[in-house]
């Protein structure tokens, strides 16, 4: 307990250095407003630690900064261009950024979640430049490269807090959840040999999977700590990999005795009994494993064992070098090198799309609120619209961040009404007195912060914005009224258009994940070699993973896309015979199956659904003709039985 406490009051420290060295330089070389680079610094260290709920690993902060300054930039020249174009046409510019915003946004949602802040940051600040500069739009340039400054500074302090303050290193964390993820890849292999309980064995797996995600993004954080680490990221990459084939081995094994209980020989069963409790115990335990299949042979082996087994020595093999960080060797430049990684392709089009109209639409009712209503805030409330818009879009839960925005703006009313009536003109004519008000402000909110209190980092952002911290400063009681009522009614109508443009994607990202799983099966039943060495594993896990997120619970629905899954791995090293009337066949069934994730209508997804599983039927065909063997014939007549069988989950659902 006194651990965790002394790492919230670390960071509490570290937020409120950066926010008042923020403010020092700022006023210290006289920036017009250094309000945003207090704001940046806040934001930039505030967040990973609200997303983390506690302390963000060393490199996480710094990662955000040049996201922020990357999105600043794309926003500014974005914003330069559509001023110089349309200058003399205000409320079609007003109109063209709000559609800028929404792009944005659709962008956000389709590339990764960890660069989607960029993104999401360079659509709202294009709509502030353009929002400011309204009355004196020659004076664009000058704004932008002054909010630049501002912002560079705020994140310039935001990392040099981080860096003072001790910053966590991930590579022990990550040296510990090796060995455990080592150790319960062991015990789920355990469970299907012994083809135990299914509800236990689904409650591991998708345990399992979630663990190699979030070891991956451990592995993220790693490779901005540090370049030192780049040996032990290229390791840990593969060790990703190695982890979902080991889930996938041990699952098949689990799926395969449902038809045939003899598939795991009782010497193999015997085998797995011992229990391990250690990575050293499963160190020892695959040694023995190893001898035994030498003794067996390949032909009294399980295929799906020994391709474990083969995995599990690739692992070993990969952590002891991530713990050393030594130099790779030319055993482990060969298992890194041995296959080339698919990436994976989005299927969230339509909740992205949703997304842009979301933000779109927003922003275009705060410009029409502004312009009817004529409310000097009125600007204010409309930059909050796309501000908690673009940044709550591409997050699982739009309406809660939505919320959380809101509450913060509330509690900044008042916490900001304490500082910017009492406490700053009390402080302002000592820089001293000042620093400490608002780093005491800091240290507080981010305590709370790292409890992911809602509405926290609102009031964080909400409470900095509204005091007065230009050069110089001046107390206008209607001005802060005015922008502290403009961030409440910007976050409100923010919350409402979330609500009304309802995200009704859901199910359709589903079948269009469901759909992929079915391709990238098919596309497994070829004889080329270079396609035969692509490794979609990485690809399909990550669209698992999306599957697990999206529908919570539907243990249905993930045995579906893992039975798929098995499908795919275990055709690409299917022993296919090689000749002209397959290989022709082979391209038939993949742009079949791509048409059917491309339909536009039901219908047509149907028609082409119904076309794949005939030409599956016949393509047995063929294989029986030319006397495929069992390897072969096995998989295809199970994924055709998986097809007939989940249709309906495949098309309607």
């Amino acid at each position: 307990m006194y651990f965790i406490s002394r790492l919230h009051l670390r960071f509490a420290f570290k937020l409120a250095f950066a926010i008042v060295l923020a403010m020092f330089v700022g006023f210290h070389f006289q920036l017009e407003t250094p309000r945003w680079a207090v704001l940046t610094a806040a934001i930039v260290a505030a967040g990973p630690a609200f997303a983390a709920g506690g302390e963000p690993y060393s490199g996480a902060i710094r990662y955000r900064g040049m996201l922020r300054i990357v999105g600043t930039f794309i926003g500014c020249f974005a914003a330069l261009f559509i001023i110089t174009l349309l200058i003399r046409a205000p409320v079609v510019m007003l109109l063209v950024c709000c559609i800028w915003a929404g792009f944005c946004t659709w962008i956000s949602s389709l590339v990764k979640v960890e660069n989607s802040y960029a993104w999401g940051l360079s659509g709202y600040t294009a709509l502030i430049i353009i929002v400011t500069i309204q009355a004196h739009p020659l004076l664009t340039p000058q704004f932008a490269v002054e909010r630049c400054s501002e912002i560079v500074i705020g994140i310039v302090c935001a990392i040099l807090a981080d860096l003072l303050f001790s910053p966590r290193s991930i590579k022990q964390e990550i040296d510990r959840e090796l060995d455990n993820l080592l150790v319960d890849q062991y015990r789920l292999m355990q469970l299907c040999i012994a083809h135990g309980d299914k509800e236990v064995v689904d409650k591991a797996w998708a345990g399992l999977v979630r663990r190699t995600t979030a070891l991956e993004g451990m592995r993220t954080n790693l490779k901005i700590e540090s370049s030192r680490w780049g040996r032990a990221n290229r390791r840990l990459k593969a060790i990703n990999t190695i982890s979902l084939t080991l889930i996938t081995q041990a699952c098949e094994t689990y799926l395969i005795q449902n038809t045939r209980p003899e598939f795991v020989t009782p010497e193999f069963r015997t085998l797995f009994e011992t229990p391990v409790e250690t990575a050293a115990d499963v160190h020892k335990q695959m040694k023995v494993v190893r001898k035994v299949i030498s003794y067996a042979g390949e032909k009294n082996t399980p295929v799906t064992i020994s391709s474990w087994a083969g995995a599990v020595t690739r692992y070993l093999l990969l952590k002891r070098g991530v713990a050393s960080n030594v130099r790779i060797s030319a055993v482990e430049e060969e298992v890194l090198n041995q296959e080339v990684v698919v990436k994976v392709q989005s299927a969230e089009g339509h909740h992205a799309m949703i997304n842009f109209w979301r933000t779109t639409v927003s922003c275009l009712l705060g410009s029409l609120f502004w312009l009817w209503t004529g409310w000097t805030s009125g600007s204010g409330a409309m930059v909050m619209i796309a501000v908690v818009t673009s940044l709550a879009m591409r997050l699982p839960n739009p309406r809660m961040v939505a919320m959380d925005f809101l509450y913060g703006m509330l509690v900044a009313l008042p916490l900001g009404s304490l500082y910017f009536l009492v406490i700053i003109p009390s402080t302002q004519q000592s820089i001293l007195l000042l620093c400490i008000s608002l780093g005491l402000l800091g240290f507080f909110i981010g305590i709370e912060v790292q409890k992911r209190r809602l509405g926290s980092m609102g009031a964080l952002a909400g409470t900095i914005n509204v005091i007065v911290l230009d050069n110089p400063m001046t107390f206008h009681l209607n001005t802060f009224l005015d922008g502290a009522l403009g961030q409440i009614v910007g976050c409100f109508l923010a919350l409402m258009v979330i609500l009304l443009i309802r995200d009704n994607s859901k199910e359709r990202t589903g079948r269009t994940l469901l759909n992929q799983f079915v391709s990238a099966a098919v596309s497994a039943l070829t004889t080329n070699k270079n396609r035969r060495k692509e490794n979609h594993l990485p690809a399909l896990y990550q669209q698992l993973f999306l599957l697990l997120n999206t529908f919570p619970g539907d243990i249905d629905r993930y045995r579906l896309a893992l039975i798929l899954i098995i499908a795919h791995q275990r055709l690409r090293d299917a022993p296919i015979p090689v000749n002209d009337d397959l290989s022709a066949f082979h391209r038939q069934l993949r742009n079949t199956a791509d048409r059917v994730i491309s339909a536009s209508s039901d219908d047509k997804r149907r028609r082409y659904f119904e076309q794949l599983l005939a030409e599956l039927d016949i393509y047995q065909e063929k294989l029986r003709i030319w006397e495929a063997p069992l390897q072969v014939t096995e998989p295809v007549k199970r994924l055709a039985h998986v097809l007939h069988k989940y249709q309906h989950a495949l098309i309607d659902a």
